[in-house]
């Protein structure tokens, strides 16, 4: 027992230094753990660059829409699953470098697995030209063009050899060049939608809006609708990141050109929106003049001279002012230029021009007024249309717009629309709504020229119930007095039944045509297939005027022996040169002035009844004028493929 308790307290002594030890070694672990902390708490910020001129910092948003269903039910949502795909892009950041950034850029996207199965990586070099080698370059140049046509619409392999932070040349007229602004102007906030936009033209784009705003400029808001391309991504994030004065809004869902502008005026902060399309360019002091306009009149909504840059080459054009935007009766937009203007009233060079429709390229609008007046039309779909229903809604609702020619923005071409929709007549769709809409009993002027809206109407129609209600509330004026005050440039036709419609030939089993496009003033008539779209309409008036196209601007007219389009007079009377009988019984479309009837004839054909004159080419096909006979080529007749009673 002795033995026993002289042990018990050595056995004590032991185990306490163990605990002792232990207990210190926790305690160190712990202070350790601690410090690691404080230190990357403590740890400085990466440097950012000042932001000068700008209130709102850079960051990014992301857009949740409560109001999806598939949000709200917890489904598992793709577009929000796209975003966050950000974790796969490895993006090297220039932040907290003692050197300046490097101006090119290398990201390395790491595509997802589900793609093709497996994961796939590629190298994409962004920023300033020069950055793909010539090595690489050779041999793929034309591949790599048609591949970048096709996915974009333009040149982008041009795009990225082209500084983001070119100059464009000033042309604009010297008066505008001495023109003093007030200093108390609006704060602006430039609002750029993008979708699958390209890295270099979006990029240009907001380069060129920072570097040629004035202190003016409260932010520039980029939104992003639900783009699925990697750049667009952690590489542009990362970008967005460095740049002062730059906000970037990702949107969770497709909204479209008008909702998405309608969420980027929403989020801004600025007194004047201005909305801008993802691959413009801008010339110095371009904002100024559109802010001034806007603060003499809150409801006055104005646009830049659009220039234009080429989709292939990417040279700039200037256009010819005047120029206003307008649109026809199958409500397709167009800027139409009219330089004689200026030639009768020189002082045009530097006054604002009332315009009765503006281009969505470029708008600069009050944002109270933009909420008031029903912002953008949310049922309209993804794009197309808009803009000519909020030109209807605004001059009808109080306001007005116009174009400013002291201020221009280049605007890039497109050679064609590379976006595709799952609904083929989403166009169509819109241009109904409109119609329906703001176009009262006019719509049915509108329907004989789009026949395929026609056909959808018949089948279903637009819920503008809304529209409607807003419409009332505002007290906005009908489509006549549209027509009178703002548009009186706009022929009306008289669609008179067995006189309107398309001009078919008995003998060729084809109708008279005229090839379509902009720029085109008039020029040959031909004959081609039928299209039954309504795009070959013409319009035989009172005033023996045969009208052609969907803005009857144009009439069918005589050079020689061949039947051709020139402009319609703006005056009355008509000259007998352009005025034509129509004989009902026989088929017969006479010219009055030389009582000869017109002939159709294919191409490579021959004139059974021709004179022989020198000057015609009938083997080219087209329109002739012969003497009168019972030939069927001779034989005419409307056909109307929408009835007068129909829309």
């Amino acid at each position: 027992m002795r033995l026993r308790s002289r042990a018990t307290p050595g056995r004590r002594r032991m185990l306490c230094l163990w605990l002792l030890l232990l207990t210190l070694a926790l305690l160190m672990l712990a202070l350790s753990d601690l410090l690691q902390r404080d230190r990357s708490i403590q740890k400085p910020a990466p440097p950012r660059a000042p932001l000068r001129r700008f209130s709102a910092p850079s960051q990014l948003e992301v857009f949740l829409d409560s109001r999806d269903p598939a949000l709200e039910l917890g489904v598992d949502f793709a577009p929000l699953k796209s975003l966050q795909e950000d974790q796969l892009l490895l993006v090297p950041s220039a932040q907290g470098t003692k050197s300046a950034p490097q101006r090119r850029r290398s990201y390395k996207v790491l595509l997802p697995a589900a793609a093709k199965g497996t994961a796939a990586a590629r190298t994409q070099t962004r920023g300033e030209p020069g950055t793909a080698s010539g090595a690489h370059m050779h041999g793929l140049h034309s591949d790599m063009e048609r591949a970048a046509l096709h996915k974009y619409g333009f040149n982008e392999v041009v795009s990225e050899r082209i500084s983001l932070h070119r100059t464009l040349p000033d042309t604009r007229h010297p008066e505008c060049l001495g023109e003093d602004y007030s200093e108390s102007l609006p704060s602006a906030s430039v609002v750029i939608c993008f979708h699958d936009e390209a890295w270099s033209t979006l990029l240009r784009t907001v380069h060129s809006v920072l570097s040629t705003a004035p202190k003016h400029l409260q932010e520039v808001l980029l939104v992003d609708d639900q783009s699925r391309h990697g750049h667009l991504k952690s590489a542009l994030s990362e970008y967005v990141s460095q740049m002062a004065g730059v906000r970037l809004i990702r949107s969770t869902r497709r909204l479209g050109v008008g909702g998405c502008r309608t969420l980027g005026a929403a989020k801004a902060i600025g007194e004047v929106l201005v909305f801008m399309d993802s691959h413009c360019e801008c010339q110095k002091g371009w904002l100024e003049p559109l802010l001034e306009r806007v603060a003499q009149d809150r409801t006055r909504v104005v646009s830049p001279i659009m220039d234009v840059i080429h989709w292939q080459t990417f040279q700039y054009n200037a256009t010819q002012w005047p120029v206003r935007g307008v649109f026809d009766w199958r409500l397709d937009f167009f800027w139409e230029s009219t330089p004689q203007l200026q030639h009768e009233d020189p002082q045009m060079a530097v006054l604002p021009v009332r315009s009765p429709a503006l281009g969505g390229g470029v708008v600069a609008i009050d944002r109270h007024f933009f909420q008031s007046v029903g912002a953008y039309d949310p049922g309209m779909l993804l794009w197309g249309a808009e803009q000519i229903e909020m030109s209807i809604r605004v001059w009808s609702c109080g306001g007005s717009m116009e174009v400013v020619p002291c201020s221009r923005v280049a605007h890039l071409s497109h050679h064609h629309l590379p976006y595709t929709f799952p609904d083929q007549d989403l166009l169509e769709r819109n241009k109904i709504r409109v119609a329906d809409t703001w176009m009262d009993a006019y719509r049915k002027i509108y329907y004989r020229r789009d026949t395929l809206a026609h056909f959808i109407k018949q089948s279903e129609s637009p819920n503008i119930t809304e529209r409607l209600r807003l419409k009332k509330s505002l007290g906005c004026r009908n489509f006549h007095w549209f027509l009178s005050a703002v548009y009186p440039q706009l022929y009306v036709p008289q669609d008179r039944p067995s006189l309107s419609g398309e001009l078919y030939s008995v003998g060729t089993g084809r109708c008279a045509d005229y090839p379509s496009g902009p720029g085109l003033q008039g020029g040959p008539m031909n004959i081609a297939p039928c299209s039954g779209t309504g795009s070959q309409h013409c319009d035989l008036n009172s005033e023996g005027e045969v009208r052609w196209g969907s803005a009857g601007a144009l009439c069918l007219d005589v050079e020689e022996d061949r039947v051709v389009l020139s402009r319609c007079p703006t005056h009355r009377p008509t000259s007998s040169r352009l005025q034509w009988n129509f004989i009902k019984l026989s088929g017969q479309l006479v010219h009055q002035q030389s009582q000869l009837c017109v002939e159709a004839v294919k191409e490579g054909g021959l004139l059974q009844s021709g004179s022989g004159s020198k000057n015609s080419n009938p083997s080219a096909g087209g329109l002739f004028l012969r003497q009168c006979t019972h030939l069927p080529r001779q034989q005419w007749h409307f056909e109307q493929l929408v009835a007068p009673k129909g829309a």
